[in-house]
């Protein structure tokens, strides 16, 4: 399996062998229920949908087509659902369960989260301009300045950077270093940080490049 659904759970530091800190984003990896999976002569494609199992979601706040479709899996009821791409000689079933176990001895993940929402923010803090000067004299501070030209052509590029909403997009953290897998507590610990608030929905694979 090329993934799992987890939340992100937090940041804190962890010492290595070597007695130096590294600071760590813990992950709850799991565990997931094999919901339906993706056939290459049906679909087009090969892939397992994933239901991540999590304390306090009850039956009755899942829609009646939800029910049917996890009923077919035996599966109890979950809020995320997300398909992950199947290896060649991988042959899950549906109402597999899929753990952090997974992820024992694998190096290095991409785990992909929603950013924190900014709100409607201006160019010096949404994309880091310097500003104008500071002194009393001067009417220019944090404005964006020229963002484009007079009489040709008239009009403002597409791709200039301006004010407006920052934040609440999906990012992907590549090549970040397994640093420790608890599969008891279905916790994987990364080195480095991971885009979302804590609690936030994540998913987890292992690395694509680096």
């Amino acid at each position: 399996m090329k993934g799992l659904i987890g939340q992100k759970v937090g940041m804190t530091r962890i010492f290595d062998e070597s007695g130096n800190h590294v600071p760590v984003t813990v992950l709850r990896a799991g565990p997931c229920v094999v919901l339906q999976i993706r056939d290459q002569e049906r679909d087009g494609y090969s892939a397992a949908q994933l239901g991540y199992i999590e304390a306090g979601v009850k039956p009755e706040n899942v829609n009646k087509p939800m029910q049917g479709h996890l009923a077919k899996a035996g599966a109890p009821a979950v809020r995320m659902i997300r398909e992950f791409a199947l290896d060649d000689g991988d042959e899950p079933q549906m109402g597999d369960r899929v753990t952090v176990e997974a992820f024992e001895g694998v190096a290095k993940v991409d785990v992909t989260g929603t950013t924190r929402g900014r709100g409607f923010q201006g160019v010096m803090r949404r994309h880091g301009f310097k500003g104008g000067p500071a002194g009393h004299g001067s009417m220019f501070h944090r404005a964006p300045g020229s963002i484009g030209q007079a009489a040709w052509p008239s009009r403002v590029f597409k791709g200039r950077k301006m004010p407006g909403q920052m934040g609440n997009v999906r990012n992907t953290q590549q090549a970040l270093r397994v640093v420790k897998v608890d599969i008891e507590r279905h916790l994987i610990m990364v080195k480095g940080s991971v885009p979302g608030a804590p609690n936030s929905y994540v998913t987890i694979r292992p690395v694509v490049r680096g």
